[in-house]
């Protein structure tokens, strides 16, 4: 039998949106939470499927954080738990900074539970490693400037593109159009491109197109929210065999483990 949850607020990252991929942590909180307050815009239905019968549901797609924070914190001061329920990883885009600061001001207690990113959900699909030997070993996770969020000049799209690395754009389909201009000044033309169009949801589409289709594609399906690219060497390896081989497995290669005969 689980524990019994406290009164704190869990932060919990619901993963790209399949209800399989939460972890068990997530699943386990979630089932047994007092209180539940979801980004109804960004999180399906189906992660919920498992909540209590009782379970107090709350949308925040249309609340400020000046509502939300005071309902938590309500919420815990009337020894409730609470789950603030955010889509992917709470490490990146989940503007959850701000939240933790106000609950440490406040001394409400919480706790963070990590979730899968829509890129690695996006590999997983695509069936592809995004960092392979002597092609590619670094991934950059980056979005453009738009107006709810600025991009530091020291990360300006076409610098990072520089690297040539296996580079994700968040939050960019609105901008695709400088997001492709801005790639192109460094990536080769025929550089692949994934285009994930909500990725782990029942509707998830992806299409695999060079780089110089990106924006495109993006306008032909009318993409303008809730879209991953990926720009990566690595995702040649769809339509092609790589020479690349990790050294890890290699019958030449020794370590602490594997020792040389």
């Amino acid at each position: 039998m689980n524990k019994p949850l406290s009164p704190k607020v869990y932060l919990i990252g619901a993963g790209s949106g399949d209800p399989e991929l939460l972890t068990v942590k997530a699943q386990k909180i979630i089932a047994q939470a007092d209180v539940i307050l979801y980004a109804d815009s960004l999180v399906p239905r189906e992660i919920l499927q498992d909540v209590r019968p009782d379970v107090e549901l709350i949308r925040t797609a249309n609340m400020t954080l000046e509502k939300i924070i005071p309902l938590m914190i309500d919420r815990v001061n009337a020894n409730l738990s609470v789950v603030r329920l955010h889509s992917g990883d709470l490490s990146l885009y989940s503007a959850i900074t701000e939240q933790i600061q106000a609950l440490i001001k406040t001394q409400t207690p919480f706790e963070l539970v990590p979730g899968i990113s829509a890129f690695q959900a996006a590999a997983a699909q695509l069936g592809v490693e995004l960092t392979v030997p002597d092609l590619v070993q670094t991934i950059i996770l980056t979005r453009i400037s738009g107006e709810a969020s600025k991009v530091p000049e020291t990360e300006e799209l076409s610098s990072l593109a520089a690297h040539q690395a296996s580079l994700c754009l968040y939050l960019s389909a609105r901008h695709v159009e400088s997001a492709q201009e801005k790639l192109l000044q460094h990536y080769p033309p025929d550089t692949p491109v994934a285009v994930c169009f909500r990725v782990g949801w029942s509707d998830e589409r992806i299409w695999v197109v060079p780089l110089t289709e990106m924006a495109a594609l993006s306008d032909k399906e009318k993409l303008i929210r809730t879209t991953l690219y990926i720009i990566s060497p690595a995702l040649s390896s769809l339509n092609q065999e790589l020479d690349g081989r990790s050294r890890l497995y290699h019958p030449e290669h020794s370590h602490i483990f594997r020792p040389r005969v």
